[in-house]
C-alpha cells in the first residue's frame, strides 16, 4: 500500500452507530401525496422527517429492533 492510497481510506467513527430501522439511515420516511400535474392526477413523493430517528438517521450505540 503506497502513500496515496492511505488518503483514500475512510475514517472509523469513535462510536458504534445504529441504523434507524424506520427510515433505512436517510433521515426521512415516504409521504405520497396525490397531487395534478399537467392536467393529471399523479403521485408525489417529497418525504417527511423520520420521528424516530428526528432526521439523524442512526442512533448512538447498538439498538437492536424492537
Amino acid at each position: 500500500m503506497d502513500e496515496d492510497d492511505e488518503d483514500d481510506d475512510l475514517e472509523v467513527p469513535a462510536e458504534v452507530h445504529t441504523v434507524c430501522q424506520y427510515c433505512g439511515g436517510g433521515g426521512m420516511v415516504a409521504d405520497p401525496k396525490l397531487a395534478m400535474i399537467g392536467g393529471s392526477p399523479r403521485n408525489v413523493d417529497n418525504g417527511r422527517p423520520c420521528p424516530h430517528c428526528e432526521t439523524v438517521g442512526h442512533f448512538p450505540g447498538i439498538i437492536p429492533p424492537v
